[in-house]
């Protein structure tokens, strides 16, 4: 079974794009868990009119995070196969197909997307080729490789995984990290998704970070600590 998990906040823009490229992909006992943080545009009401059982609505959150209201999502999830999805990208034909391949040997798959612009204009034919993507613990606390919308994984992973620690950057570096340290993860080559850059994205990946060298420095030594300490406890 699979548990496509999604975080949305006012994403009436694209919402349905996504939906349709990711419900075609489901079979009947699968499941959509969405995570709504309040939104008050019309997200819900797209959401609503699916009708679609697979669909299931958690709504009157208000976690004013995009890294909670996923953890949110997860804490909700069923299935045996975790995808991760943002609510503005939209998902290749062949996605769950290959990404089910490659977690048959591997905990956590990452994959390459085409990087597209608000109206679906291709702005980059490969995030892999703009980040240097691929496995490595040292790499990827540097660099992070790990973009969230690409990934999917082993129900197990959310074992070591969740809780959230409060004062992590993102949610996809720290479950990526993780994974680097309990597990075995693949950066698989094919572009799965269409990953959309636009003025309201929340995170900075596939464009320059605005973030100074103080916070970097900072961050990445409070993951340092928060990882080893979860490995600790696990």
């Amino acid at each position: 079974m699979i548990s496509v998990c999604i975080p949305t906040y006012n994403g009436e823009k694209y919402i349905k794009e996504q939906l349709d490229s990711i419900l075609c992909q489901l079979s009947e006992i699968d499941e959509v868990i969405i995570s709504d943080d309040s939104s008050t545009d019309n997200t819900l009401e797209i959401i609503n009119n699916y009708n679609d059982k697979r669909i299931k609505l958690f709504i009157n959150n208000h976690f004013y995070s995009p890294i909670f209201n996923l953890e949110n999502a997860l804490n909700h999830a069923n299935g045996d196969y975790i995808f991760l999805s943002d609510q503005d990208d939209i998902w290749m034909p062949n996605k769950v197909k290959i990404t089910l391949k490659a977690l048959e040997q591997f905990d956590l798959s990452v994959s390459d997307c085409e990087l597209i612009d608000s109206k679906g204009n291709i702005i980059s034919n490969s995030f892999y080729l703009l980040n240097q993507s691929g496995n490595g613990f040292i790499k990827n606390l540097i660099k992070n490789s790990y973009l969230g919308c690409c990934m999917a994984f082993k129900r197990d992973v959310l074992r070591y995984t969740l809780p959230f620690p409060k004062n992590i950057a993102m949610h996809d570096i720290w479950i990526g990290l993780c994974v680097e340290l309990s597990g075995k993860s693949v950066f698989v080559n094919e572009k799965l998704i269409k990953y959309r850059r636009h003025e309201n994205n929340l995170s900075s990946a596939g464009s320059i970070s605005k973030n100074n060298v103080m916070y970097k420095l900072k961050y990445r030594l409070v993951m340092l600590f928060l990882l080893f300490q979860r490995k600790a406890c696990n």
